[in-house]
């Protein structure tokens, strides 16, 4: 485990060398679909959709574009939660690699509510989708990188964003050590799982971040199983306020 976990790590993980890939990174991407199930992954993605949809006033229709998606695994409970709230949602995925656009065309054959597009969220065009989310995304990223790739996911969006990401703690980097090398043999997953904890986040990474943005009230709350959900309005420059 790194020293006490009190900076974040700024080692890239596997998944960020786009020079390999291939066979191993696609039995990476299926194992940590397994993962993002024991660890209830997609919680915190549903509850900050929840919080700007209701923002919006509820709208019937809503577009959702996840950024950095991998296989997309965890918009199939945002699926069953819009089916419970009768909401017309349609969801495009977006990564870098084929490796992984492959994986979700495959997870997602039958549901036509899911779109594919291999992409940069850098170059995504403006306003393409009402609500932006980035799930285990934003950690890929230095400290003094956030600000842009908060900038470029409010700048897609139409209602507002909403990151989901790792709380940087012994408790979680211990839980995904373990439970790696009980599920995987893989590579990726046995560098990336507990690397991915240590490049997490803590309360403070988030309020730098609403300063840099400008934002004097950002929305960010802990959630079950130690990870963080931020939701950022687009109302001028304020955001959604309160702190759970």
């Amino acid at each position: 485990m790194p020293r006490g976990l009190k900076e974040r790590a700024n080692a890239p993980e596997l998944m960020d060398d786009f020079s390999s890939g291939g066979v191993e990174l696609r039995e990476a991407l299926r194992h940590l679909r397994l993962l993002n199930r024991i660890f209830a992954a997609a919680a915190p993605t549903i509850h900050g959709v929840r919080r700007l949809w209701m923002e919006a006033d509820k709208p019937r229709r809503l577009s959702v574009l996840d950024v950095g998606a991998g296989s997309g695994d965890v918009n199939r409970q945002l699926l069953q939660w819009a089916d419970a709230q009768r909401i017309e949602l349609s969801i495009t995925l977006v990564d870098l690699t084929e490796e992984a656009c492959e994986e979700a065309r495959q997870l997602f054959r039958n549901e036509p509510r899911i779109q594919i597009m291999r992409g940069d969220l850098f170059t995504l065009a403006e306003a393409c989708a009402d609500i932006v989310t980035g799930t285990q995304f934003v950690h890929h990223f230095n400290a003094d990188e956030l600000p842009s790739v908060a900038r470029s996911m409010l700048k897609a969006s139409r209602i507002g964003i909403v990151i989901n990401d790792i709380h940087r703690h012994w408790i979680p980097w211990t839980a995904v050590w373990l439970t790696t090398r009980v599920v995987s043999s893989n590579r990726y997953i046995l560098n990336d799982g507990p690397l991915s904890v240590a490049k997490g986040f803590r309360a403070a990474d988030w309020e730098r971040l609403g300063k840099a943005l400008g934002l004097t009230d950002m929305y960010y709350a802990w959630r079950p199983l130690f990870r963080y959900a931020v939701v950022i309005g687009k109302t001028g420059s304020k955001s959604i306020s309160g702190v759970e």
